[in-house]
C-alpha cells in the first residue's frame, strides 16, 4: 500500500465516523422525545385513574346491566 491509499482509507474512515456521530445524536434525540411522551402519558393515565369512581376500579361489569333503555 502506498501513502495515497492509506490517506484515502483514513479519509473514508473519518467520513464514516462523522456520519455515525450524527446518526447517534439523531437517535439520542428520538429517544429523548419518546421518553418525554412516555412520561406525559404516564401522568395522564395517573390522572385518569384518580378521576375514576372508587368502586369502579376492580369490579367486573355485566353487559346485561348496561343494555340501552329501548331493550
Amino acid at each position: 500500500m502506498n501513502s495515497h491509499d492509506i490517506d484515502q482509507r483514513l479519509t473514508d474512515l473519518e467520513i464514516k465516523a462523522s456520519f455515525t456521530e450524527d446518526l447517534v445524536e439523531q437517535l439520542n434525540q428520538v429517544i429523548y422525545q419518546q421518553q418525554q411522551q412516555i412520561d406525559a402519558l404516564l401522568r395522564e393515565v395517573s390522572q385518569l385513574r384518580q378521576q375514576m369512581p372508587e368502586g369502579g376500579g376492580g369490579q367486573t361489569r355485566n353487559l346485561r346491566d348496561e343494555l340501552p333503555p329501548h331493550y
